[in-house]
């Protein structure tokens, strides 16, 4: 009988929080806590890190350490070459914020990533659309960048009918665009999953503890899965800023 009264909480329920306090297009939630949280733990991390400066790093510096070496080896130099590691600082921050927002999806209480709501993966995409156009028109003049994007070399002159509005809403609509929904949909439909199995694993340890074990079991490891799917999205988020900035900083030849 417990299973048939199982009831799933609707979607609007899983990613709406009311507002702690404030009202209207200020009002901060408890996502907005998080994203305000996570925002100066990264700071906090960096700040202490870089202000032990030891030889031997250990502890938060040698953490930090690691990470800085990941993004300058595993992203910047990969993508963008030596002149990428001038933005160390930004896709460091980056890479950081977006990991900890998504990690909360798995920390109790919290149980929420703050990148399943929409807000903040679109905010983080506009941002990236900015900097790698004015990097773009920086680096090679305003008629130089557009004529880069629209007329990509190698193409025959017959084809630019059809590449140069192709690249145009590529460039300027669908890269930020897939940036945002990548992030959020894979974070919400991560949520999601753990909501359900949850809610599945609850209903069956009321009606019999045997009946709890698969779906437990199932939710264990989709939460283990969930910390590689948070590293997986700052990763793949971080790297595609990386390619679309070293993109308009070296255009094609």
């Amino acid at each position: 009988m417990a299973l048939l009264a199982l009831e799933f909480p609707p979607i609007s329920h899983l990613i709406e929080w009311p507002t702690i306090f404030g009202d209207g297009p200020f009002a901060v939630n408890k996502v907005v806590l998080l994203a305000l949280i996570s925002a100066v733990l990264v700071f906090t991390m960096y700040f202490v890190a870089g202000r032990k400066g030891q030889l031997v790093p250990t502890g938060v510096q040698n953490f930090a350490e690691t990470v800085v070496e990941f993004v300058q080896e595993g992203i910047i130099l990969q993508t963008m070459g030596p002149e990428g590691l001038y933005f160390t600082p930004f896709l460091l921050t980056l890479f950081s914020f977006i990991f900890v927002t998504n990690i909360w999806g798995i920390i109790p209480v919290a149980q929420m990533p703050v990148n399943a709501r929409m807000a903040i993966p679109a905010f983080l995409a506009i941002l990236v659309w900015f900097i790698f156009n004015f990097i773009g028109i920086k680096k090679q003049g305003l008629g130089g960048y557009f004529k880069s994007m629209l007329f990509p070399p190698g193409v025959p002159k017959a084809l630019y009918i059809l590449v140069t509005p192709i690249e145009l809403v590529s460039t300027l609509i669908v890269r930020p665009l897939s940036l945002a929904v990548r992030l959020f949909a894979n974070m919400l439909a991560g949520h999601l999953l753990l909501v359900s199995f949850a809610v599945i694993a609850t209903a069956l340890f009321k009606a019999t503890y045997v009946g709890a074990v698969l779906p437990g079991g199932l939710l264990i490891a989709l939460t283990g899965f969930e910390v590689l799917v948070a590293v997986l999205q700052a990763f793949i988020f971080t790297i595609l800023a990386a390619v679309y900035i070293g993109g308009a900083m070296h255009p094609e030849h």
